[in-house]
Parts: structure tokens; C-alpha cells; sequence
């Protein structure tokens, strides 16, 4: 593990640490940790990151993939949020055991809900790859460079899981100027313990989200559960609850201006090195492309959810996915915008035009850029259309898995015959739970037309023409309804009886005259024989570029802290609560309260509904001793972490070690953060742990869960 401390923290711990700034590798933090404990941490480095010991990195979890988790007890109780947790809470409502709306607390093992499908994985250790990925990848042809990376990947992982039941993945930094192998254990019995009623888990709904002030407790519980050699199991009623290497004790001290906060997580995705090109498609092209289309499943799937109960349930946990970020992309292009992240951009550029003019190896980075995305543009809507328009069809999406059938068919190759067969099966599973047909068609309907009005003619498939001379339309609304209701009429992929039947019987006539997997097949062909090749050819460049200007940006600015984009490793932020005034004559304060909930209630508003109970103990201040020293019963509070998408979950840490909060969201003022941090406004927003306490004390009553936890103050 020497190897790892010398290298990485050379190249990206340089300088002295910005504390608002920065996803750190826990492991790497030597360079930080004097600012860290003039800050506020008590702790040691060991105590933060130890691969031989029980250290804190062990009571964090990489939630389902795209959530954080941190385990609060000796018997694998795990803290997320209601977000994370809601596709699971969602699956378990029924009309008559409504869970989502009226909330679940587990008063035994016995009454915890299995979840199949679920996992956590939790870091074992981390080793730096790096100078064998590079001498394999040493006089590698460019085109052939992703292959060769996948094989050496594929081989480093391999060797990491022999003879254990660990997973292993090999992840790129900087773009592809290091690279380092994280080791997992993953399991896969994870059961439902508790949840409020999603008029607390999700108060404010879609207006809020991303906002503050917030007054949202967004939390869920579940619990981990391992065979009795406390390993990794498939679900059994066997099992039983996990035993932690560490678990984190809770702090109901509160929170204070400027007190030290970190947040331990796995942020998904950030762009911080992204050039000023990509920043202008992003605000004129793609962004807007994103919330356009997202806004047509929203606002269909909304008009059926609003007419019945069970629809509602039955959509909501789409619904909640796709509304997220299709609101963080209006944001995001607002304050790009704002913040004139463009501008910032050109003037780094300029200073970097001017360090490289005598250096042949970076000087054409620039103009490389430049080239590639002027070549780029003109397909770039069509990669968005694609994904978010096309797949963001169910009906497409779904007739598009029926093409990997065809070509094995075709080969009469039986082994992928039946692996096809059964992955469609599998997918179906899910699938029809959560088809909605009058939502469909009309999205179907109305993604088409789109494509049909926004994409060149050029690059559309022969098939679009078709359909709007079939149709007997000029290509306007009517002529894309006819054309929906004809799909939903007569295709077999809107009833799993009629699925299964082709399946069985590899009908593939009957596949190949389905009007929906025409049409999916037309559009998927079309994209993978005739635009893909630009996107690779942009990606390829585009990749290269990147990992060449980083690297040069760190020999320009070697004074500066560089540190490697998000990308759902582990890493550890640090900062402090923190206001802030985001206009003139505005000034947030760092809490809010649950007289704030009761302000903000709207009765017959299901984003602005209060319990009765929750009323009935504000009104009477039964705060069960979890109130602030102020009297109140503080919520939730900001401080100024660096977090992403991923993050949600994470743990909001004191310099004790000690959990105090829960992250959750950011704030609309700085949404311009995975691509431009602005420590001015840049807010992390935190349910307060003790808020979380109170609900499933005095709400849910669920003592036994309370006792279960390490309470300290």
C-alpha cells in the first residue's frame, strides 16, 4: 500500500488543500489532514482510511449503484436516503398496505421486507494499478487502446478475486492518467427496516428539490443480512444481520456556524476539466434537448398518476428517477449560465494557449478540441434523442432488447439463443409491473414526432419517412398519434401473455412484422450503422485531448490541488456549516426548524402535507429530547462539502467521527456544480440526524430500532 501513498499523492495532493472544494480518495488525504485538524478533526488518518484495520471507510456502503449508505449498528442497520430507498419502498405499496404514503417501521427482524435485486457493496481495500495498465498499454494503436484497456482491466480484476468472494474493478483517473483497482464485498440480502410517509421522506416534492431552505427528511432504513460466517449470501431466512467492522456512533450535540463537517460517499459522475466547447453545446444544444424529452414522460406519466391510486404507486418510482434530473438540467443550464462558466473557461484557455505555445506536445490540444466538436455538433442532439427520446419510449426500449434474439436466431447459435431468451424474460419481469398503456402511447407519440421535427432528415432512418406517407400526415401530431394508437393496437410487446408466446416459440416472423419492433429497430440500426461512428470518432479524440490537457493543466499550475473527477469510488469531502446570501437582500441561515414544515404545509397539496401526528407533537413540543439547545427542532442544515449525484445518503460526519446528518441534496444556486464548483455558493443540504431520531422515535415508534444505535452527546 506504500506504492499508493507516493504516487497518487505526488500527483493530485499538491499544495495546499481548498477545504470546500475537492471528492478525495480517502486514502490519500496525508497531504490534508493538518488543515483537516486545524478545521476541527479530532481523528486520526488510520481512523479515516485503514486497509489492515477497522477504520471509518468500513461503515460506508455504495448503495444499489447509485447511492451512498453508512451502517449505524452492530447488527448491519443501514442509513440512506428516502430517494435511494423509494424504488423499494414503491415495489412494497399496495393499496391496501400502502407503505409509501402512510410509512413502515419494522418492530422485529421478522417484519423487515426482502428487497431481490438489491445490493451494497462495501470497500475492502484499494491498490494503484497505474504502471502495469501503462506498460500494457505502452505502442497500443489508438483505435484498438479501449479494447486492450478492457483486457488488462478484465485481467487485474481477476487476479484480485481468485480464491475470495470479493468483486474487483479497475477505475481510470484523470482520464486515463492513473488507475487504481478497488476490491468489494458485495451483498445482496438487503431487507426494508423503515420509512416515514413519503409526505415527510419526499416534503416539498419537485418543488424544492434542489433548493434551500428544505425541510425534508429524507431518509430510509435497511438492514444487512449475511449467511453465519457473516458473509455475502443470496437471500435466505437463514441469514442473519450483518456484523460491521465499524459502525458509526450518532452525535445529538447538534450543529454550529463553522463547526467541521466531512461526508464520506461514492459521487457518481463530475466534469470539472470539461473545455469551454463542451460548456457552449452543453447550455445551447443538450442540456435543453435532456428536459425537453424528460418533460414528456413526466407530464404524461403525471396525468395518469393524478387519476388513480394505483396507477400513482405504480409509476411513482419512475416518475421520481426521471423528475430528479430532469429539474438538476434546468438548473444546471441556468447557472452556467449565471455563473458564466463559459467565460471562465475561455480565459483558462487563454492562459494555457499562451504556457503551450512552445510546447509541440500540448499546443494542438486546443485546436484538436475545436475540430472534434465541430465535427461532433451536428450529431450531438441525435445521442440525446437516442437515449432520452427513443429508449426513454418503454415500448421502444423494450422492443429494442428482441434485437440481440434476431441475430442469434440468425446464427442459429442455441447458447445465445437461450441467453437472449432468458435476459428478455428476466427484464419482462419487471417490466410489465410498470407499463402504463394510455401514458405510453402518448409518449411514444410524442418522442417520435419530436425526433421527427429536431433531428436533420439526413441522419433519420428510411423508416421515418415511411411512416409519415403511411399515416397520410405532413408529419404533424396527428399524423404521430395514428401512428402510436396503430403500435399499441397490434403489437405483442404491450401484453406479457403475447411475449411470452414469441419467446416460446421463436416466432420470428411474427417478431420481425411487430409495428413497435420495427419501428425500435429502424431507429436502433440507423443510430448504431450511421451516427455511432461519429460518436466514437469524437469520443476517441476527445478522450485523448482530455487526458493530454489535464495532465499539461497539472505542470502549468503546479501549485495548484488538482484532484480526479467523481466516479463512484470512494471519496471523502470536507468543509464546515456554512450560510450564505444567494441575491442581494437574501441571506440564508445555515438551519431550518420544523416550524418551517408547519409554515410551508398546503392541506390537499401531496408535496406540502403534514401528518397529523407530526402536527400534534410540534404543536405540544414533544421533541423527546432531540430538540436544539435553541429549544427547536432543527431539520436540516448546509455546509459547504463538495458532493454530487451519488453522494445521496452519505454521511455528514463531526471532526469526532460521530454521524450528525444525512446529505440529500444541493442547492440550486451552485447546480452548475459537477462541471464548475463555485465555493461562493457551492451548499451541501443535510437532514439533521436528530430530526431523523425524533421521527422514528416519536413518529414511529420505533424504540427498538433507537436502542439499537450508539447515542452519544
Amino acid at each position: 500500500m506504500k506504492k499508493v501513498y507516493t504516487l497518487l499523492a505526488s500527483v493530485i495532493m499538491v499544495g495546499s488543500a481548498i477545504a470546500d472544494e475537492g471528492m478525495w480518495l480517502p486514502m490519500l488525504l496525508k497531504n490534508n489532514y493538518a488543515q483537516m485538524q486545524q478545521m476541527g478533526l479530532k481523528l486520526t488518518a488510520e481512523q479515516l482510511y485503514d486497509v489492515n484495520n477497522a477504520s471509518l471507510k468500513d461503515a460506508i456502503v455504495w448503495f444499489n449503484g447509485g447511492c451512498t449508505g453508512e451502517i449505524i449498528s452492530d447488527q448491519g442497520l443501514l442509513l440512506t436516503n428516502h430517494h435511494c430507498g423509494y424504488e423499494s419502498i414503491a415495489k412494497h405499496s399496495t393499496t391496501s398496505d400502502n407503505i409509501l404514503d402512510n410509512g413502515f417501521w419494522a418492530k422485529s427482524f421478522g417484519d423487515e421486507k426482502s428487497n431481490p435485486g438489491l445490493w451494497v457493496s462495501i470497500l475492502v481495500r484499494m491498490e494503484d494499478v497505474s504502471e502495469r495498465v501503462n506498460k500494457g498499454l505502452a505502442g497500443v494503436d489508438p483505435k484498438s487502446l479501449e479494447a486492450k484497456k478492457a483486457e488488462l482491466f478484465k485481467a487485474i480484476e481477476a487476479e484480485a478475486k481468485k480464491g475470495t468472494h470479493y468483486d474487483a474493478t479497475v477505475k481510470s483517473f484523470f482520464k486515463d492518467n492513473a488507475f487504481y483497482l478497488f476490491v468489494f464485498e458485495k451483498f445482496t440480502d438487503i431487507r426494508l427496516v423503515a420509512t416515514p410517509p413519503q409526505s415527510i421522506g419526499k416534503f416539498g416534492g419537485d418543488t424544492d428539490n434542489w433548493m434551500w431552505p428544505r425541510h425534508t427528511a429524507d431518509f430510509s432504513i435497511f438492514r444487512i443480512y449475511a449467511n453465519k460466517e457473516n458473509k455475502p449470501a443470496a437471500y435466505s431466512k437463514d441469514n442473519v444481520p450483518y456484523k460491521p467492522k465499524r459502525f458509526l456512533s450518532i452525535s445529538t450535540k447538534g450543529v454550529k456556524e463553522n463547526d467541521y463537517t466531512m461526508v464520506y460517499g461514492f459521487p457518481g459522475r463530475t466534469n470539472r476539466y470539461e473545455n469551454s466547447y463542451g460548456i457552449k453545446l452543453a447550455i445551447e444544444k443538450v442540456n435543453p434537448a435532456i428536459v425537453a424529452l424528460r418533460n414528456v414522460r413526466l407530464s404524461e406519466w403525471k396525468y395518469e398518476m393524478d387519476v388513480s391510486d394505483s396507477v400513482r404507486l405504480l409509476l411513482s418510482s419512475n416518475y421520481a428517477k426521471v423528475a430528479n434530473y430532469w429539474k438538476y438540467f434546468i438548473g444546471q443550464t441556468e447557472q452556467l449560465k449565471n455563473l458564466k462558466v463559459y467565460d471562465e473557461k475561455k480565459k483558462l484557455e487563454a492562459q494555457f494557449i499562451a504556457w503551450a505555445k512552445n510546447k509541440p506536445e500540448y499546443a494542438s490540444i486546443l485546436p484538436n478540441f475545436e475540430k472534434a466538436y465541430a465535427d461532433y455538433d451536428p450529431y450531438a442532439l441525435h445521442a440525446i434523442y437516442m437515449r432520452e427520446g427513443i429508449m426513454g419510449s418503454a415500448i421502444l426500449a423494450n422492443a429494442i432488447k428482441y434485437i440481440a434474439l434476431e441475430k442469434a436466431v440468425d446464427k442459429q447459435d442455441q447458447e445465445q439463443i437461450k441467453k437472449a431468451v432468458e435476459s428478455i424474460r428476466k427484464e419482462n419481469e419487471e417490466f410489465y409491473k410498470r407499463f402504463n398503456t394510455p401514458s405510453e402511447q402518448r409518449i411514444l407519440a410524442n418522442i417520435v414526432r419530436m425526433y421527427y421535427e429536431n433531428i436533420p432528415a439526413a441522419q433519420q432512418p428510411e423508416y421515418m419517412a415511411a411512416l409519415v406517407k403511411k399515416y397520410k400526415g405532413k408529419g404533424n401530431q396527428e399524423t404521430f398519434d395514428k401512428f402510436a394508437k396503430a403500435v399499441f393496437d397490434k403489437s405483442f410487446i404491450t401484453s406479457k401473455e403475447q411475449a411470452n408466446e414469441i419467446l416460446d416459440k421463436l416466432n420470428m416472423k411474427k417478431l420481425k412484422s411487430d409495428p413497435a419492433y420495427m419501428a425500435a429497430r429502424a431507429f436502433y440500426m440507423n443510430y448504431n450503422e450511421r451516427i455511432m461512428p461519429h460518436i466514437e470518432a469524437f469520443d476517441e479524440i476527445n478522450n485523448r485531448e482530455g487526458g493530454k490537457y489535464i495532465k499539461a493543466l497539472r505542470e502549468m499550475s503546479p501549485e495548484k490541488n488538482f484532484y480526479p473527477d467523481a466516479n463512484s469510488t470512494m471519496r471523502l469531502t470536507y468543509g464546515a456549516a456554512k450560510v450564505y446570501g444567494p441575491k442581494d437582500g437574501v441571506d440564508y441561515r445555515y438551519y431550518t426548524t420544523l416550524k418551517g414544515v408547519m409554515e410551508k404545509e398546503k392541506p390537499g397539496d401531496p408535496e406540502f402535507t403534514v401528518p397529523a401526528k407530526l402536527k400534534e407533537l410540534y404543536e405540544k413540543k414533544d421533541f423527546g429530547g432531540y430538540a436544539d439547545s435553541d429549544g427547536e427542532m432543527h431539520v436540516a442544515f448546509i455546509s459547504n462539502n463538495d458532493i454530487t449525484g451519488g453522494n445521496s445518503g452519505s454521511p455528514v460526519i463531526n471532526g469526532n467521527g460521530e454521524l450528525i446528518g444525512l446529505a440529500f441534496d444541493g442547492n440550486w444556486e451552485a447546480m452548475s456544480g459537477d462541471i464548475y464548483f463555485d465555493s461562493k455558493y457551492k451548499r451541501t443540504i443535510s437532514a439533521d440526524i436528530r430530526y431523523i431520531l425524533f421521527l422514528m422515535d416519536k413518529l414511529g415508534g420505533a424504540q427498538n430500532l433507537i436502542k439499537e444505535l450508539n447515542i452519544v452527546n
